[in-house]
This record gives structure tokens, C-alpha cells and sequence, in this order.
């Protein structure tokens, strides 16, 4: 038996999560419903607008929301990722901690500036993010821990990682290892400016074949370069033996390398999108790793994804993890 169940590779940022009005975006020339890189000039410069604003921070980056999923529902997980010696790259660690996550990252950091994003949600639920990486811009493959990765049962790579020199390499490296070591692998689109802007990189981290992949509908149908979502569907066969596409209100679709299995939705009052697909992805992976069908994990994950979007921020408590297994498994 493998000692994790997930091993997973990102970028380590201090989410800073804020409410406001289309207003500000247009006032402030800010893209809405896509995650920007910006330096950190820019960023001291929105959060000095945003001081007006309640804010809410927690340790994230896509991978490390979902990787904290699969531990607060009772899986084991490694995270690999890189902060500084800093403040936040402290309050990173202890969160991690705090998760039951073991990682790569403690004593030794370097010095340096903790990425930061900033993650900006409207009235109508959508999130928008500006990202200053710092630090974890130059995550590595000196960031990979290999022998946690050989005893993991999936690995999991943000895709949010092609955006940076080292990162892809690195996801590059990591996928290959963990295929020469049985390890199923696993990656995220993480959001539609990926798939738009840096689709070659994707290629190079998929590889020849992912053996799951996530993304949403219109990541999806932007990876194929269709409106129809059939075609998208038989796209993303050629480059994942399995999948689950989100499909937002709709519910999803997963693939289990047989069969599209429909999943419902759980209609909620929605307030806040962000961290709905690393939630998704990380009720899921505990599914199938915990002997579940894929339309149970599809269920468990519909569910989490669901609660996550009627409240503010990109995780819920422990305790609401067990309600929802509860709920699903009976």
C-alpha cells in the first residue's frame, strides 16, 4: 500500500480574497474572470485600492486547495512547492501543517518574496485573480521529493505551473518519474488563459497521455477549438485515458475510460466560484482513491464543489467534508 494518495506539484500563494463591484475592474483596467500575472509593484497598487474592501487570507494556489480537499477527507497528501523565509511563507507552512499535509517545505527556505494572489469575486459569483508568483515563479525540480512521489498512488500537477520556465520542466520531470514508477498521473487546465495562451506547454506536461485529467467546459472546448462540447469531449480522449470536465450549473462529466457518466448538479445560491474546480478535483481524487466508482466520486465532488461555491473562500471546514461523504455514501 502506497503511504499517499495524492502527491501534488504548484504554486504555493498566499491567497488575499476580496468582494467587489465590475466597477472596480474597470476603473482599475483589471480583466475580469481570468487569473493575470502581475509584478509586485502592481500588486501593492490594487491592494492599496482594496484596503477599502473586508478581505480574507489563507495558505492556496490551485493544486494546494485540492490537496487539502483530499486530506480533510481523509486521504493522505504531499504537497511540493517553494515559499520564502518569510511571513507568509511561515503562515504558509503552519497552514499546511495545520492540514495534516506533509511537504517539502520547513526550515531551510530561502530568501525571498511568498507569492501572493489576490483573488477578487463580483456579486454574479465569478472569481478574478491577479497573481504576483515571487518565489514560487522559480519552483524546480530541486522542489520535487521523489521517493514521496514513488509512494503515491496518483501525482497531481497544476497546470498553472506551464506559465514558468522551471515550473514546467519541473511538471515535465515529475510526470516522467512518476511513470516510470507506476504512479497514475493526474493535471489540471486550472484556468482558460492556459489553455489559450500556453496550450504547447500543456502538450509538453501531458505528454503522451495523462491518465486523468481536469478542467471545465469551456477549457475544454477551447483545448479542442470547438463551441460543441461532443467534440471537445472526443479531444480530450486523445490526450487522458479518464476525466472529469465541470460543467458549472450543469453538473459534469466524467469519463472512467469505458463510459461518460453525467453527474448532477446541487443547485445553491452561488456566491463565491473561487476554488470550485481545485475543490472538485480533490473530492474526487479521494473517491477513486478510496475505492469509490467514478459516479460516486463524481457525486462527492459535485457536492463539495457546490458547498464551496455558497460561501465565501476557496475551502470549507473539516467537519463539512465528513457531512458531505455522509450525505453521498449514505
Amino acid at each position: 500500500m502506497k503511504k499517499y494518495h495524492v502527491y501534488g506539484i504548484g504554486n504555493a500563494l498566499v491567497d488575499m480574497e476580496f468582494e467587489v463591484e465590475d466597477a472596480f475592474f474597470k476603473k482599475y483596467e483589471i480583466e475580469k474572470g481570468v487569473m493575470t500575472l502581475v509584478d509586485e509593484e502592481r500588486q501593492h497598487e490594487l491592494i492599496g485600492h482594496l484596503d477599502a474592501f473586508e478581505g480574507k487570507k489563507a495558505s492556496g494556489g490551485s493544486a494546494a486547495n485540492t490537496i487539502i480537499a483530499v486530506n480533510y477527507f481523509g486521504g493522505n497528501s504531499f504537497y511540493s512547492c517553494k515559499v520564502s523565509n518569510d511571513e507568509l511563507g511561515d503562515f504558509y507552512v503552519n497552514d499546511l501543517k495545520a492540514a495534516g499535509v506533509d511537504s517539502n517545505v520547513g526550515d531551510g527556505r530561502k530568501d525571498g518574496i511568498t507569492g501572493k494572489c489576490l483573488v477578487m469575486v463580483t456579486p454574479d459569483a465569478e472569481r478574478t485573480m491577479n497573481t504576483f508568483l515571487g518565489i514560487t515563479e522559480t519552483f524546480s525540480v530541486d522542489e520535487l521529493h521523489q521517493d514521496a512521489m514513488r509512494d503515491s498512488e496518483y501525482l497531481y500537477i497544476e497546470g498553472y505551473l506551464v506559465t514558468s520556465n522551471t515550473g514546467r520542466h519541473a511538471a515535465i520531470e515529475a510526470r516522467k518519474i512518476a511513470e516510470e514508477a507506476g504512479v497514475k498521473t493526474a493535471l489540471t487546465f486550472s484556468d482558460p488563459a492556459m489553455v489559450q495562451f500556453f496550450k504547447d506547454g500543456l502538450k509538453e506536461m501531458i505528454g503522451n497521455k495523462v491518465d486523468l485529467l481536469f478542467c471545465n467546459e469551456a477549457e475544454a472546448k477551447s483545448w479542442a477549438g470547438t463551441d460543441d462540447l461532443k467534440q471537445a469531449i472526443e479531444s480530450i480522449k486523445t490526450i487522458a485515458s479518464t476525466f472529469a470536465i465541470t460543467l458549472g450549473s450543469k453538473g459534469a462529466l466524467v469519463y472512467d475510460g469505458q463510459n461518460e457518466i453525467e453527474i448532477s448538479s446541487h443547485p445553491v445560491k452561488a456566491i463565491d466560484s473561487n476554488g470550485a474546480g481545485d475543490m472538485f478535483a480533490g473530492a474526487f481524487l479521494y473517491g477513486i482513491t478510496h475505492g469509490h466508482s467514478f459516479y460516486e466520486a463524481g457525486n462527492i465532488a459535485s457536492l463539495a464543489a457546490a458547498k464551496v461555491v455558497s460561501q465565501f473562500g476557496p475551502r470549507l471546514n473539516a467537519d463539512e467534508h465528513k457531512d458531505i461523504l455522509g450525505i453521498v455514501l449514505g
